[in-house]
């Protein structure tokens, strides 16, 4: 199911939603740092079962306390709201695994 790319305004309304966020490259962006490895992978790993069950999964890339998340809905070629969605959902968790 083709997703509906978002237009600029629609952009700018949902990044208010997500101000931990940026726009880079066109991709929601977002640069986490943990206490160590095992926080940054719990936070993956529950951030991988969510997007799974949302059906959306994200590029990101880790180094032992970062994790670096971009968002970006390949099959609309541009951002949806299902890419809000799911930052929303990894702010709730990055809160359980950040002092």
């Amino acid at each position: 199911m083709t997703r509906r790319a978002l237009d600029d305004a629609e952009i700018a309304r949902e990044l208010a939603s997500v101000p931990e966020w940026r726009l880079h490259e066109g991709k929601l962006h977002r640069e986490l740092k943990f206490a160590g490895f095992s926080e940054a992978f719990g936070f993956m790993t529950a951030l991988a079962l969510q997007a799974q069950a949302l059906d959306h999964h994200p590029e990101w890339f880790n180094v032992y306390d970062r994790v670096v998340i971009d968002l970006w809905t390949h099959d609309a070629a541009g951002l949806t709201a299902r890419d809000f969605e799911l930052a929303r959902v990894a702010d709730t968790l990055v809160l359980r695994f950040t002092p």
